[in-house]
């Protein structure tokens, strides 16, 4: 055990009241899972981890804990905040090591749920349905299992070792995993329905990138950010490379983009840097990987040798302010290759559901969507959002999924 883990876990006061915890969009029982690792039960504080939040490995590790857990520690008023994110990644490292699941022996066995995408979302059901004997198939349109997890967050941040040992996990539970299967074209969700399957989970996320509209976005040298991070190594970059967006997915494709050789790396952005979505982390760490920021800048057309932008700046408007385009400032960017990393949807390929008008499915907050004995959570229903806001919805739906079925029975 690092030296670090053992001091960081000391300085926890043990609040009765945790904020820690109450920062946390699962509730993760932090005071308590020091306890039990200070007390030498390191197993059984990661158990307490992993019931709490079968994901807990990965949000160790891409959670921005400085708006949750870390961010509400009373010490970090005063001081340093515990670093919770390192003691939970050696507590449900440590567990992962040592858990021997098996498929349990229950009055579920031979009820089957399908579910439709391996995300954060639908790995979080299929966790919590095949723990109490579940019949569970996973249904996936890549060739791995984890989604966003899988192909939209770098090896760097999440090393892919970590959803090779969960997919060990869910196989030990008995889940099945059909690959390369995208429900929809071919096999509909009425087809699952007919089969046998008692419900239907839908944790599809958001693969549809936004476009900006703009002249020269079906150029040969422009790509989207959450297709590049995909597979990253089948793109040929050249030296100079521009990032149009200032959010997590802009911040790991300027990284990758470094680490695949780009020499300069832009970030452009129409607003301040106050109003970036990306964690100040993931800024600061795209910084030290040599990512330069210009920041009140909007593309206007993208053209094969870079991209011609046009200043911007914030004007007030009565009690509010807005966002205006500032005459004869516009100007050009070389550039080899240009991103667009403008946000997601989802992908428009089932059907027999309800949607909004942005694409995302409809249901409410137990995530039963407008059919009967289907259910939805994740990005798919909230839009982008993080693992463990992901984790908590999809552990309600994973609830309501139980109590629909067992009305089946009755």
């Amino acid at each position: 055990m690092g030296k670090h883990i053992i001091e960081e876990a000391s300085r926890c006061l043990q609040c009765k009241k945790p904020l820690c915890s109450k920062g946390c969009p699962i509730s993760t029982p932090i005071n308590e899972v020091i306890k039990l690792l200070l007390d030498g039960k390191t197993f059984e504080a990661g158990e307490l981890l992993f019931n709490n939040n079968p994901l807990s490995v990965v949000c160790s590790l891409i959670c921005p804990h400085e708006n949750f857990c870390e961010g509400h520690c009373i010490l970090g008023r005063k001081s340093a905040p515990i670093q919770v994110s390192d003691i939970e990644n050696y507590i449900s490292n440590y567990y992962l090591e040592h858990i021997s699941l098996r498929k349990p022996e229950h009055a579920n066995n031979g009820k089957k749920i399908a579910i439709v995408g391996s995300g954060p979302a639908g790995l979080t059901v299929a966790f919590i349905l095949a723990s109490k004997g579940f019949d569970v198939t996973i249904f996936e349109s890549e060739d791995k299992i984890g989604g966003v997890l899988q192909y939209g967050i770098p090896e760097f941040r999440l090393p892919k070792r970590i959803l090779v040992k969960l997919k060990k996990l869910l196989e030990r539970l008995g889940v099945k995993i059909r690959p390369n299967m995208l429900i929809g074209p071919i096999i509909t969700l009425d087809d699952l329905l007919r089969d046998g399957y008692k419900a239907i989970f839908i944790g599809t996320g958001v693969w549809s990138p936004k476009p900006l509209r703009i002249k020269g976005e079906t150029l040969g040298n422009v790509h989207y950010a959450i297709n590049y991070l995909k597979n990253p190594k089948v793109y040929s970059l050249g030296k100079r490379v521009v990032v149009i967006g200032a959010g997590n997915v802009a911040m790991d494709v300027a990284r990758t983009a470094r680490r695949k050789g780009a020499e300069e790396v832009l970030v452009l952005y129409r607003r301040g840097e106050e109003n970036m979505t990306a964690t100040k982390y993931e800024y600061e760490y795209a910084k030290i990987d040599g990512v330069s920021f210009r920041f009140y800048t909007t593309p206007l057309e993208l053209l094969d040798d870079g991209v011609r932008c046009i200043k911007t700046e914030m004007v007030q408007d009565g009690d509010s302010s807005r966002l205006v385009q500032v005459e004869g400032s516009e100007h050009f960017i070389q550039a080899d290759t240009m991103f667009i990393a403008a946000s997601q949807a989802p992908r428009d390929n089932l059907s027999g559901i309800e949607v909004g008008k942005t694409g995302l499915i409809i249901t409410n907050e137990d995530g039963r969507t407008t059919r009967e004995g289907i259910f939805a959570s994740g990005d798919v229903v909230t839009g982008a959002k993080t693992v463990a806001e992901a984790v908590n919805l999809s552990k309600r739906s994973a609830q309501a999924i139980m109590e629909y079925v067992a009305t089946l029975d009755a």
